[in-house]
């Protein structure tokens, strides 16, 4: 008979079994589970509500459960439906009636948002450690290229000359919005549920606080409704992941742009690329390319709990199973995209010259020549005007501005001076941005000092 069969009758149908259990993917939560339980004994048995002695034995055999499944001597069983039913099943079966105590003064509805708070706040820590690793590669890198120019885009369309290094450090701003997204997270998951009952608490004088301090948690849940039916906390999860995913996704697709044959800028190293079955040529940035499709996995699981949630009313219902398997998959797949694309990162080549012969051409230094006539006293809108048409002749003559003759120049404009020259250089259209935010060396290695001291001290 199951733990809760005493109002039925009859067993359940066997596909109901199936159909209703969770243990498939819960048993994950056993750790979680079993501390939340040995603290919540400890708590029982502190408080009087069981005796000190049955406390101390649940206590005891719970650790030896936990020992026991972590060296994979023990197999769920279905039947029990989820891993809170299992433990208390296997605990009952040990040590007998005295076992039966250990629910005392809970329910399932607050034991399984502990155990996922618990999870949760586990994760986010992990994953914290793998994107710390990812801003100090980024941000290493950055100070290997401070002199390297690329092209800037916008529309994807050339623009205007920048540096790798301040390419990767728009990154690092990301992935630095990210990792506080995800420590704002654990702030409000960071709070414990247990003693909420099934929705109204209970009756017994139970210790909130101090199964809170046992359990690492820094403050109790304030209102058991809420403590039961609350997954806020898995879907701001979600959303930040899906955030992180979407910045990684940005970053694959221009690695993916970056490693043609048209671009050139990096080369993958060739143990995070594949080939092709049938043309020998080929090298695939193939794990970029699965980070970018893993992206839209990542909010499917994000849609998919927000739905869930949105038409539930108070307080808990079984529909909040479903938050379980969308936080697992969520998680798995960050945790394989962090590791692999830091590495990817970390060895690939940068081409260099490659970068460089993009920025001077497509015009990206337009710009500088029209803030060159602008400092002459020309109005911006006629030195707009101006250069556009110097563009145009360049367009129709197979050439450039750097190559234009003072002559050309100054029969579009008599302004022009020998001068301009020096003016338009991609090196001094970099260097010439010296302010907060901008490309310039002097800049970006301030803002690469600053960030190495940060992120060791994350």
């Amino acid at each position: 008979m199951k733990l809760w069969g005493g109002r039925f009758t009859k067993s359940t149908d066997t596909f109901t079994d199936h159909f209703h259990s969770s243990i498939s993917f819960d048993q994950r939560l056993y750790q979680e589970d079993i501390l939340g339980s040995i603290a919540h004994a400890d708590m029982l048995g502190r408080q009087g509500i069981i005796p000190k002695e049955d406390a101390l034995l649940i206590q005891k055999a719970l650790q030896e459960i936990l020992e026991d499944i972590a060296q994979g001597n023990i197999e769920f069983d279905e039947k029990a439906e989820d891993i809170h039913m299992n433990i208390e099943t296997i605990l009952i079966s040990r040590i007998g009636d005295v076992g039966k105590r250990l629910h005392t003064g809970r329910s399932r509805n607050d034991q399984v948002a502990l155990d996922i708070r618990m999870y949760v706040k586990k994760e986010i820590t992990g994953l914290c450690s793998l994107l710390k690793e990812l801003l100090l590669t980024l941000n290493h890198i950055a100070g290997e290229n401070t002199d390297t120019i690329l092209p800037g885009y916008t529309h994807l369309q050339r623009a205007q000359p920048v540096t790798f290094a301040h390419h990767l450090l728009a990154y690092v701003e990301m992935f630095k919005r990210d990792y506080d997204r995800l420590k704002d997270t654990y702030k409000r998951t960071d709070s414990m549920p247990l003693g909420s009952g099934a929705l109204a608490g209970t009756t017994y004088p139970l210790d909130r606080e101090y199964v809170a301090e046992k359990l690492g948690f820094s403050s109790i849940t304030l209102n058991s409704m809420d403590g039961v039916s609350d997954r806020d906390f898995c879907i701001e999860l979600l959303s930040a992941l899906s955030i992180l995913m979407m910045h990684l996704s940005r970053f694959c697709e221009e690695i993916i742009l970056w490693s043609s044959h048209e671009f050139h800028f990096v080369e993958l190293d060739d143990g995070y690329s594949t080939g092709s079955s049938i043309m020998p040529q080929k090298k695939n940035p193939d794990m970029a390319e699965l980070i970018r499709g893993k992206t839209g996995r990542v909010y499917g699981s994000l849609m998919s709990l927000l739905t869930t949630m949105k038409g539930l009313p108070l307080a808990y219902n079984k529909d909040m199973q479903e938050d379980k398997e969308a936080v697992f998959d969520t998680i798995d797949t960050v945790k394989m995209c962090l590791p692999v694309f830091t590495a990817m990162i970390k060895t690939m080549t940068v081409q260099k010259q490659a970068m460089y012969q993009a920025a001077k051409g497509g015009f990206t230094n337009a710009t500088d020549a029209a803030d060159w006539l602008v400092k002459k006293g020309v109005p911006f809108r006629d030195a707009h005007a101006i250069i556009g048409q110097l563009v145009l002749y360049c367009i129709n003559h197979n050439t450039n501005l750097d190559d234009l003759s003072l002559e050309e120049y100054q029969a579009v404009s008599p302004v022009f001076d020998k001068t301009v020259y020096d003016a338009i250089t991609v090196e001094k259209c970099v260097q010439a941005r010296n302010v907060p935010g901008g490309p310039s060396k002097e800049y970006i290695q301030k803002c690469i000092e600053k960030n190495e001291k940060a992120f060791k001290a994350l």
